[in-house]
């Protein structure tokens, strides 16, 4: 694929997000609805009580609309891209739910926690269904060692994997701008991968999450005009997982998304020594939270974790590509 070529999906995904999202912001502002912000949160927060939210159901659209139509220009819509685009939209669709809950019954809180779990682990199951129908290797490929074949195991992996970053992501996305940002970051590593290894199906959904995500960050920088909700980060980090295990480069999320995971280990470990002592390790949880209790501006923290991300997908292609 060449390097025009590989604009278009970006300029098209690009494009349909950057022109309907003035209009989803409008729409919301028109309805006076809002998203509701954490009593717990930290108390400056108070002032993003009723920014439209919702906005990355417009870049999910524009990822599906653009992956389509240029996946079958180029002959790349293989069953692993619909495979991926499936996991997209069905944990967007749990995050949609989730966020229409909170919004339109004006509350913070949306599915109980096992509802979306088990969405999640429904939309894993069918994923490995197909991954096992395409005949693809139930193994971890490690590097230096090799191969690593777990069978049965290898599926219990892939669920985990999907559902745990779709989490994390979810649990990243409390400022403005910061999974915007790291998200393009991963997503723009993985492109690079697919570009190296001639997985063209892939390397065209990653280019389309990538332009979506950059005009979405247009209006989603600190101040924000709109949030992403839970329909962006849900099915942001599941297709981050689906795509790492799709090019058999699993473990590389966990260098390449370590801004996640450590957001995610650090909720684990506040609620784990609170319960056990009943003290805090963090000023607040996830860890920009603490960052921010610290004094550090909210623009300090994200171009931080930004870079801090890009550090990490840096050293992973250098040292493993």
């Amino acid at each position: 694929m060449q390097f025009t070529q590989m604009l278009i999906p970006v300029v098209s995904s690009f494009a349909i997000t950057f022109i309907v999202l003035p209009l989803f912001i409008g729409y919301f502002r028109m309805k006076k609805e809002g998203q509701m912000i954490r009593e717990e949160g930290p108390k400056w927060h108070e002032k993003k009580s009723g920014t439209p939210t919702m906005g990355g159901l417009v870049f999910l659209i524009a990822t599906v609309i653009s992956t389509i139509w240029v996946g079958y220009w180029q002959h790349q819509m293989t069953a692993q891209v619909w495979i991926i685009l499936f996991i997209l939209a069905l944990y967007g669709a749990l995050g949609f739910m989730d966020d229409s809950i909170k919004l339109f019954e004006k509350r913070n809180l949306g599915l109980r926690a096992w509802q979306k779990l088990l969405g999640q682990i429904v939309g894993g199951l069918i994923f490995t269904a197909v991954y096992i129908h395409e005949g693809l290797p139930l193994a971890i490929d490690l590097p230096v060692i090799g191969r690593l074949h777990l069978s049965v195991l290898y599926i219990i992996f892939i669920l985990i994997w999907l559902v745990g970053f779709s989490n994390a992501v979810n649990l990243t996305d409390g400022l403005d701008g910061l999974v915007a940002g790291t998200a393009t970051i991963a997503f723009a590593t993985y492109a690079i991968i697919a570009y190296k290894e001639g997985r063209t199906d892939i390397l065209i959904f990653c280019l389309t999450v990538i332009g979506g995500l950059i005009a979405f960050f247009w209006f989603n920088h600190k101040p924000a005009k709109i949030f992403m909700g839970d329909v962006g980060s849900l099915a942001l980090g599941g297709a981050l997982a689906a795509v790492s295990i799709l090019l058999h480069r699993e473990l590389s999320l966990l260098l390449i998304g370590l801004v996640f995971v450590i957001e995610t280990a650090s909720v684990m470990i506040q609620v784990s020594v609170f319960k056990l002592t009943g003290k805090r390790v963090f000023r607040m949880s996830p860890i920009h939270h603490h960052f921010e209790m610290l004094g550090w501006s909210e623009w300090r923290v994200v171009l931080t974790f930004w870079g801090f991300g890009l550090l990490c997908a840096i050293i992973y292609l250098v040292a493993f590509l």
